[in-house]
């Protein structure tokens, strides 16, 4: 417990100072993802009792490329705090980040309980009022992204911030896994995708992300926003970075990074 206390301490830090630390992993080998959660959540804790909200979930490692990378097979999860979300049309002032990334995703808003263990993607469908457009931009407080399962699920799965569309779409009547997406950067094409892309089906995400907290005695809520997972890598910001995802059926979504 006093290791799990000494890193949360750490990571917040970093967040604050925006000076990263050393990965977990190399300072403290033997760490186990379970204790990775447990660090993850007491960095949740000491921002609730500063007054902030969880106000929805956020899946990672959601394409088989990433998990490859990080050798994994299973994605990881992340807390969104009601101080991460943005709104679109105001400038990301990347002054309150250390190297920050950006990916597109869809983000599932909540209109039912999803209590695991055994939910599948219809009960995700059921469940959910709409899904938006959504940018999520990622950050870590591990030096120059060095980063193992374990250091970016002690780090809140590597999350910063997110901008959601301005449209709520019913799930009724799309195919997630055909929805297209092109993302650009200043104006140019930086990637597309679809929403297979996403274990399968955006909402097989929100599935396995149901069945995860269960384990924990948790269940997502109604009103909750879960991002489901990118569509494509990541695109690095500067200043003055402008990022705009265009999904099919669902809309458009713009960051703009300012310096300052």
């Amino acid at each position: 417990m006093q290791q799990i206390e000494e890193w949360a301490g750490r990571l917040l830090q970093a967040e604050e100072t925006r000076m990263p630390i050393e990965p977990l992993t190399a300072a403290w080998p033997e760490i186990d993802i379970p204790t990775a959660y447990q660090i993850q959540l007491k960095v949740i804790e000491h921002k609730c009792a500063r007054g902030q909200r969880v106000v929805g979930m956020k899946i990672g490692l959601t394409s088989r490329a990433m998990q490859q990378m990080l050798g994994v097979y299973e994605p990881d999860y992340g807390h969104i705090l009601d101080t991460m979300v943005l709104l679109e049309g105001e400038p990301v002032r990347l002054s309150r980040l250390i190297q920050p990334k950006v990916e597109a995703e869809i983000a599932f808003v909540l209109r039912e309980r999803l209590t695991g263990p055994g939910v599948t993607v219809a009960d995700v469908l059921r469940a959910t009022a709409g899904v938006m457009p959504a940018l999520e931009i990622i950050d870590s407080r591990i030096i120059d992204w060095k980063i193992k399962i374990q250091d970016t699920i002690a780090d809140n799965a590597s999350s910063a911030a997110i901008i959601l569309g301005g449209t709520l779409m019913p799930v009724e009547g799309l195919d997630l896994r055909l929805l297209g997406l092109v993302l650009e950067k200043d104006g140019e094409v930086f990637a597309t995708g679809a929403g297979a892309a996403v274990l399968g089906h955006p909402a097989a995400a929100v599935a396995w992300l149901a069945n995860a907290v269960a384990r924990y005695g948790l269940s997502l809520e109604p009103g909750m926003v879960v991002l489901s997972g990118s569509f494509t890598q990541a695109v690095a910001v500067s200043p003055g970075s402008v990022i705009r995802a265009s999904f099919d059926r669902l809309g458009t979504v713009t960051a703009k990074f300012i310096g300052a």
